[in-house]
């Protein structure tokens, strides 16, 4: 299951995310076209329709509701689309409005078998896609509350599904993120039906390599060892 994606972007979206940082037009300019790794855990760029201002704005929130003894814990990540408007923890956010959108460039799954993990990366036919979420306030007893997101997944398609995993991340079409965000008004079943598996796209999906790890240091040259010396 998608536990990690890469997103680009501008200047505008990374200042929202903490306007202490003044910049300089250049350092702006080196800024404009970035791009991030984000991981479960990491504070992810949500889009969202502000209701009472009537403007989009970019919110930074926490991917993982926290668990419920431990809210430093992510659990859970992922809200499945079949399921999401009857389980307590995501309905109420599904109905009430409570949704988002992540831009992504591309985004990892992982076969579920057994052993060590696989990291796969998914790159799709388009610049950004658009990953369905849902987000909730959480009273956690920090000085302020936490804002949380997980993201909406729907059965994998046949790319995805060859790795094997049978779940993938919900790509919205680009029509559908007024609607899913609240932008614009949308029927239950108009929601439900965005949620759905993307087929006869032109992805690409490729292993990710390990990295190699770092030579081990040279141990202090001795009259036995005097390779240590070079």
């Amino acid at each position: 299951m998608c536990g990690k994606f890469t997103a680009m972007f501008s200047y505008r979206e990374v200042h929202a995310f903490s306007s202490v940082f003044v910049k300089t037009a250049e350092e702006r300019a080196a800024e404009a076209d970035q791009e991030t790794t984000f991981r479960v855990m990491s504070n992810i760029p949500v889009h969202v329709w502000d209701k009472e201002a009537q403007e989009r704005r970019v919110i930074p929130m926490r991917w993982g509701f926290p668990h419920r003894s431990d809210w430093r814990r992510p659990d859970p990540i992922h809200a499945r689309s079949e399921t999401i408007h009857e389980k307590p923890t995501f309905k109420n956010a599904f109905l009430d409005g409570q949704r988002g959108v992540v831009l992504v460039k591309t985004f990892n799954e992982a076969p579920d078998i057994e052993g060590p993990t696989i990291q796969h990366t998914i790159t799709p036919d388009t610049d950004k896609s658009g990953i369905a979420v849902i987000w909730r306030r959480f009273d956690v007893g920090a000085p302020v509350p936490l804002i949380a997101c997980v993201m909406v997944t729907v059965a994998a398609n046949s790319l995805i599904a060859g790795l094997p995993t049978d779940r993938m991340p919900a790509i919205l079409d680009p029509a559908d993120w007024k609607k899913w965000t609240g932008e614009e008004d949308a029927s239950f079943d108009e929601l439900k039906a965005m949620l759905k598996t993307k087929e006869g796209i032109k992805w690409t999906m490729t292993r990710e390599e390990k990295k190699a790890s770092p030579k081990s240091k040279r141990s202090r040259p001795t009259v036995s060892d005097p390779n240590g010396l070079l």
